[in-house]
């Protein structure tokens, strides 16, 4: 009985630590025009459908405090229009839409903390 416990108490301990380092803390806010996302823990990938027109760019900031950062922006199984691995610094800038439709952006962290935007910004 007093080995039953143990192991069981063990169990309990190890779901409680693992418990402990999700793969995600922080916020998320997504819709058709915008990805913003600030975190302490970004461990996992996620994903985002914008919907651009033509001549339109997305603001794109992205903050890294610690860990890395991998990002894809792309249309469907098209060559990506924007992307990069591996980011262990901060960056903003602005990419051009040259075709309307739906992008795709795929954000990956790598025990990272900081912050990302993809913003909408109509040509208009």
């Amino acid at each position: 009985m007093k080995r039953a416990i143990t192991v069981f108490s063990a169990v309990i301990l190890v779901a409680a630590l693992t418990a402990c380092s999700p793969d995600f803390n922080g916020s998320r806010t997504g819709n058709d025009n915008q990805l913003i996302m600030e975190y302490t823990t970004f461990n996992t990938t996620d994903t985002q459908d914008l919907v651009v027109e033509a001549g339109d760019t997305i603001h794109t900031k992205i903050v890294v405090t610690d860990g890395q950062l991998s990002y894809k922006i792309q249309k469907d199984d098209n060559e990506p229009i924007a992307e990069s691995d591996g980011i262990f610094f901060s960056v903003e800038y602005d990419v051009d839409v040259e075709e309307s439709g739906t992008y795709t952006v795929t954000v990956t962290g790598e025990k990272a903390k900081g912050s990302v935007e993809f913003v909408v910004e109509s040509a208009e």
